[in-house]
This record gives structure tokens, C-alpha cells and sequence, in this order.
């Protein structure tokens, strides 16, 4: 799909790889509606790329819906969905007082990473289905991102990994589901990248993570992905698939 004057909406664009995403398309020609909880800050990156910014928290169906139709409304139908949108947490099974992790932690990462992308994502593709077919029947493109971990996680990410690794099993059955609408479904797997979330940690910290890496050994630059996310657009034969993007890492117990 040539993404010149398509709509495109990107959920956790305000910021590290979503952000880096929206620039992307937006330098692509793709007119833009960065989606985030982060309303400022999408705002912001908005204004830079001639977007539109949509506060949206996709675990909330009333308000994907409201952004859809802002989105909708300025740049009329979307034909691009980028599910960058993510939370992570780190909590051991038994903690070091000897009690159990908190139920609530474990279900507030799976309610954000794999049920809020499915619920956004269920809604842009009744939407996009309706839409008339280009070349090959196309009509949209829908992106996940998942991550490394939900191949080797490390200990203490059972929420995280187990959300992740929701999305990889996803990608093929609704790429099947979809692929009667002309709708293509593909996934990234990042690994580490430098993300503002990343730029927390003590820098001697970051320089290890990034010696980790085999090759190249330094932590991932989000235009990257961001570049990987347009490629799958662009190449129409790319479906159902889930690609690591990650220089060969894999990732230790702790």
C-alpha cells in the first residue's frame, strides 16, 4: 500500500517508538492522528508532523470510539492502525516479603497491552472493511507490536511477556480472519530500544543492556522501528507475520 495521502493512526504516538512511527508516516506523506492518553504531549508532536492528536485510551471502547471519529472527521477514513500503545510492570510471582503478586498488576498490563489492542483494532477493521478495495482487494494495514519478551521474557515479566505473547499468537488467525476484507495484519517484535523509558535507567545500566545486544551492539533507535512499521505497509506481501527487531539479542533469565 502506498502510504502518499493515506489516513493513519498511530496509539502510544506521543511518545518513544509511537512517536518516532508517527514522523515516519507523516514524512511518507500519510496524514496523521497521534493517539495517546498523553493529550499534551500529542498535541505537541501533532503540531510538528501537520497531524491531528486524539486523547484516546484504547481499553476504553466509548473513547476509541471519539477518536476514530476525530480522526475520521479531519482526515477522513483510516486505511493505517499502528498499535504502538503499551504499559510494562516487573513483579515476581512470590516478592521477597514471601507474598503473592497482586492480581491487579498482572490484569492492568493484559487489559492495556492485549485487550486494549484488540479492542482498537476490532473497531478500525469494521470501519476499514467497509471501505473501497485498491490494488489486489487491499484496504488496510494493521500493525501490533509485541516484543522480545514474549519469547524469552525475564523474571518477573509473566504480565508483560504474557501479554505480548497474546499479540504474537493473534497476528496469524486475524490476519486469516481479516485477509477476506482485504485487511493485512503483521507484528514487530522489538527488542531493546532507546526509548524515553529506557533514558531512566542510570546510564552504566543502559551501556550494559546495550553491550547485551550481538549486532549491532547498541540499543535500538526508534526510527527503526519506525522504518521496519512503513516497510510492512509498503510491502504488500508481508501478512501474518510477527518479525523480531532486535540484532540477534536474546534476552537472559534476569
Amino acid at each position: 500500500m502506498n502510504i502518499q495521502g493515506q489516513a493513519a493512526l498511530v496509539t502510544g504516538g506521543a511518545s518513544g517508538l509511537g512517536e518516532a512511527t508517527a514522523r515516519e508516516l507523516a514524512r511518507l506523506g500519510a496524514k496523521v492522528a497521534v493517539l495517546d492518553v498523553n493529550l499534551g504531549q500529542a498535541q505537541q508532536v501533532a503540531a510538528e508532523i501537520g497531524g491531528i492528536a486524539c486523547e484516546c485510551d484504547i481499553t476504553d471502547t466509548a473513547s476509541v470510539e471519539s477518536a476514530l471519529a476525530a480522526a475520521t472527521n479531519a482526515h477522513g477514513p483510516a486505511r493505517i492502525l499502528m498499535n504502538i500503545a503499551g504499559i510494562g510492570t516487573a513483579k515476581r510471582v512470590v516478592g521477597k516479603d514471601g507474598n503473592a503478586a497482586p492480581l491487579e498488576d498482572f490484569a492492568r498490563v493484559i487489559n492495556v497491552n492485549l485487550l486494549g489492542a484488540y479492542n482498537i483494532s476490532r473497531l478500525f477493521a469494521a470501519t476499514c472493511a467497509k471501505l473501497s478495495p485498491g490494488e489486489d482487494g487491499q484496504r488496510g494495514v494493521l500493525l501490533f507490536t509485541a516484543s522480545v519478551a514474549a519469547y524469552d521474557g525475564q523474571v518477573g515479566q509473566q504480565a508483560y511477556s504474557a501479554s505480548k505473547g497474546g499479540l504474537v499468537s493473534m497476528t496469524l488467525p486475524m490476519a486469516r480472519d481479516l485477509a477476506q476484507h482485504g485487511i493485512r495484519v503483521c507484528t514487530i517484535a522489538p527488542g531493546l530500544f532507546a526509548t524515553p523509558l529506557m533514558a531512566t535507567l542510570p546510564e552504566p545500566v543502559q551501556q550494559s543492556l546495550a553491550a547485551s545486544i550481538p549486532f549491532p551492539a547498541r540499543l535500538g533507535k526508534p526510527a527503526e522501528f519506525a522504518q521496519l512499521a512503513c516497510h510492512i505497509v509498503n510491502n504488500d506481501h508481508l501478512n501474518g507475520e510477527v518479525i523480531r527487531l532486535d540484532g540477534a539479542l536474546r534476552m537472559a533469565p534476569r
